[in-house]
């Protein structure tokens, strides 16, 4: 994800993790999103436990819908 991306995704991150928390909520999951960070060129969304595809992909489209973001700059993973 590009910085210029990062930087408006940032700017309003406590709504996009209330709107992220909703969408979870939505699909019956009980992870959350707990924070946001900028690492080094990339965005780190944190969770409270292990999030599993499903989860990802709903974080992933939501991030998608956010007009300030260019879809071809997300990619969801997973930390081992």
């Amino acid at each position: 994800m590009g910085n210029n991306n990062i930087l408006k995704f940032m700017l309003f991150s406590s709504k996009h993790i209330a709107n992220i928390n909703k969408a979870l909520k939505n699909i019956k999951s009980d992870v959350l999103a707990d924070f946001v960070y900028n690492d080094q060129c990339r965005l780190v969304i944190t969770t409270n436990k292990v999030a599993f595809l499903s989860n990802l992909g709903v974080i992933k489209r939501y991030i998608k819908s956010v007009d300030a973001i260019a879809p071809k700059d997300i990619i969801a993973s997973q930390l081992s």
